[in-house]
């Protein structure tokens, strides 16, 4: 799978993201890493960030698209 089906689930669910990355891991399609800052995310815990990441992806994270996720978050300012 390429990273544009997750950036196109990333960027609705974080419309306002001042940095949005989606990065193939290894080549394969199923390992990925996300970096999102979005001013939604100020004032959340880590747990709390990642969860709404996980929320966006939640249909390839169960039907098994994405194998791996790694998630970095910070809340823009």
């Amino acid at each position: 799978m390429s990273t544009q089906p997750l950036r196109q689930l990333l960027e609705a669910a974080f419309p306002t993201a001042t940095e949005l990355d989606v990065l193939d891991r290894t080549g394969g399609g199923d390992h990925f890493q996300v970096v999102v800052t979005d001013v939604s995310l100020a004032g959340l815990s880590l747990v709390e960030q990642h969860r709404r990441v996980y929320e966006a992806l939640a249909a390839l994270l169960a039907d098994g698209t994405i194998h791996e996720l790694r998630i970095k978050t910070k809340g823009a300012a």
